[in-house]
This record gives C-alpha cells, structure tokens and sequence, in this order.
C-alpha cells in the first residue's frame, strides 16, 4: 500500500510515520510517498523519517518529490497538510485584523479567511489530481480551515474527502478526564461546523450521563463560561471563546507580546534544526510545545475503519445531508459519523439546543461566501463574506480589512488582481 503525504515538510509528519508503523498489522503501508514544494523542507523531513523509521524498527520505503501528481499516482490515502504561505503568512492572518480591533486568530474570523482564500484553490488542485491519478484514493485532510476546505473539494470536485479535526475527540477525552471512564466508551450527539460545535446527549458505555456528570464534563472547557453552558445545555468547542467573550479575547491579543503565529515560527526554527541533525533520530523536545498533535490517531483511524471496513465512530466534515434542518442539504457540517469501506456516514441525530441554530447558520453564511470566492477571486464576493461573518460585520471594517488582506497576500491570490 502506498500513502501520500502532501505538505509533508510540515513538522507533524513524524508523527504520521510513527503512528503508521504501530498499525502496520491492519495497514500494510510499504511505501510513504513525501511531497512538498519547498524542496528544502522535504529533503530535511525525508532525511529524518529515514533515520526515525529505523530507529523503531518500521521498514518503510520513503521516497520524495514536489511533483503532486508522481506523489498521488497509485496512493491508496492522501494526507493533506499544507499551509500556504507557511507560518509567515499566518503571522498577517493574526496581526493584520488585531490593529482593525478584531479577532486575530488562525481558522477563525479574518484571519480563517485569509487561510481558507489561500487553502481552498491549492486543496482543490490536489484533489484534481486524485481524481485522475488515484481516483479509488480517499483524501485525509488536516490543512485548515477544514470544513470549508471540504466544502470546497466537495463542490469542485468528486474526489473522496475525509476533513478531520482533533476537536472532534474533546468530548470523549474531557468526559473521560472528568468521570474517569475510558474515552472509548463515550459517545455523543455532535453538530456545528468546525472550530464552532456543540457536543450534546453524552454517553458513557450505553448510559446517558446524568445532569451532574454533564456539569463536571462542562467544567473541563475552561475557555467558555461554564454558566452560559450550563444555560445552553452542551458542551462546546473551546474555540466559541471567540463568539461568546470577544472582547476579552481582543484585549488579550492585542496585549500578548506576540500572536501564535510568531511562537510557532521560533518553535519551528529548533524543529527543523533537530530534524536536519544527520546525527538524530528522536522526536525534538520543540514538538511538545508546537502543539496541536494528536491528528495522527483520528487520520490512522479513518484509513483503518475504510480500508478494513471496520464501522468506527468518528467526528468529521461532511455534507449535511438533513442533519441540521436549518442548513443547506449541501453544506458542510462537523458531526458525528460512521466510517467503514463504504466512507463516512451522518449518524442520524437530535438537532443542537436551538440557542445556538443562530450563530451556527451565521458562519455557515459565511463559509458558503467564503468558498465562492475563494473559488472565483471575487473581491465583491470577499467582501460579502467579511461582512457576513458575526466576528466581522460592520462594512466601514470589512472594506479596507479586505484591501490590507489581499495586499499582504497577493503573491498567493493572483486571482484576486487580475485585471
């Protein structure tokens, strides 16, 4: 079996290796194809996955290369990680709508525009590719924003698409941390769109969790007021900080030293110095405070429930298709799914708690703004979005937000200038 790794110099990639060959019995991987268009970053990656892959005894065969379609020709999965414009781009997505007075943050608000504007077109290139090179192939997708970028595959093409978020495993970790059950057993009602969901109807081995045990669990959010989940009657993504405490939000951003974007790019620096020591084979300390590991599990998990159709439970992006009736059939939702051979299916479910139907359908508005104009490179279109989003909204904003974005940006967003 062959697996692509697409953006394979991000620093994550290890962590993709390692958990490939623990799974070896059940995915009988014996070529990881690396690809990325900064040949520098790859040949650095390809070195240490060499050296990392002997030291755990896994017999992989790796190879390298920028073209994306030898990377994809014959894959059977097709991780996708990309980040276009790395993380100094990302630094624009924080900084730029932070001196606007707005939220500067990765995947959500602005600067999650900017990311998806970027995303959207690269994401739908490669899944073009699969669909003619590898047209059996699933697409495992953690490149953020990835609801809209699934939402964007989706509509520009028909290639198979996973778009996976560790948020989606919050609930079952927090209710394990706050009960003491295995997460395993822990099942929930869960809808929203990513980076703006609602876990809700917890169970733990079969058994609805009581009133007192969903408060515990509540507790374990931390970013989000309990008492206003306790009001709502879910738990939810700690990224609703954004909607539901703006202000403070804003305040600590344009406070901090320094936005995320800047950390990782320090971080990164003694990464990649790590990984391009001819002499290591061991993970770097750095990756612990790079955060945001853990994909690796959900992305293994989905190619084994598909490839040994195995039915699995899995939180993922996928069409609607009735679950949230206040939605488009065709937009894209995080919700709770079953994957096995056949892909992944809704699992039928009660709506969220109609509190939050609003704000839900809001970013929606905008996301389906989003892609459009990702997908045409239209700044009226941009512009609607921007105006559209709840952490936005006020035109007099909106408008020269837009022409500083896309300024920053225009080396990645030609579409955007022509003419």
């Amino acid at each position: 079996m062959k697996i692509a790794i697409v953006g394979a110099g991000s620093s994550y990639t290890p962590e993709l290796v390692f958990k490939l060959g623990e799974t070896a019995s059940r995915l009988p991987v014996t070529e990881i194809m690396l690809m990325d268009t900064d040949e520098k970053r790859l040949s650095v990656m390809g070195g240490f996955c060499r050296r990392y892959a002997k030291s755990l005894g896994y017999a992989f065969a790796f190879g390298e290369t920028a073209d994306l379609k030898e990377a994809v020709a014959g894959a059977r999965f097709v991780v996708t990680q990309i980040r276009i414009g790395g993380n100094r781009a990302r630094t624009g997505d924080e900084k730029i709508p932070i001196a606007h007075g707005l939220i500067g943050q990765e995947t959500t608000g602005a600067g999650g525009f900017m990311k998806a504007l970027r995303t959207v077109p690269a994401m739908v290139e490669i899944a073009k590719s699969v669909e003619e090179h590898a047209p059996e192939a699933w697409i495992i997708n953690y490149a953020n924003p990835t609801g809209i970028v699934a939402e964007g595959v989706h509509r520009a093409t028909k290639a198979k698409i996973a778009g996976l978020c560790a948020g989606g495993m919050f609930p079952a970790l927090w209710t394990a941390a706050a009960l003491g059950v295995p997460a395993e057993s822990v099942r929930y009602d869960y809808a929203g769109l990513n980076h703006m969901n609602f876990a809700y109807n917890i169970t733990v081995g079969g058994r609805a969790v009581t009133e007192a045990e969903m408060e515990k669990i509540m507790g374990q959010v931390g970013s989000v007021d309990f008492g206003l989940l306790k009001k709502i009657g879910a738990v939810a993504s700690p990224y609703l900080q954004y909607y539901f405490h703006t202000r403070k939000a804003v305040e600590h951003m344009a406070n901090a030293p320094s936005t995320r974007g800047e950390q990782v790019l320090g971080l990164e620096a003694e990464i990649f110095a790590a990984y391009a020591d001819e002499t290591n084979s061991q993970l770097p300390q750095a990756l612990h405070r790079r955060g945001g590991g853990g994909y690796s599990e959900i992305a293994i998990g989905v190619m084994d429930a598909i490839y040994n159709n195995t039915d699995r439970f899995m939180v993922a992006n996928v069409p609607n298709r009735g679950v949230l009736p206040f939605l488009p059939e065709d937009a894209v939702i995080e919700t709770a799914c079953l994957v096995n051979a056949a892909g992944l299916k809704n699992l039928t479910l009660d709506p969220p708690p109609k509190a939050v139907w609003g704000l839900i359908s809001a970013v929606k508005n905008y996301e389906q703004l989003a892609v459009d104009a990702a997908l045409t490179g239209s700044r009226d279109t941009a512009l609607l979005a921007l105006v559209a989003h709840p952490l936005i909204r006020d035109y007099d904003i909106a408008k020269p937000l837009l022409d500083e974005l896309l300024e920053a940006n225009k080396q990645y967003l030609p579409k955007f200038f022509e003419g």
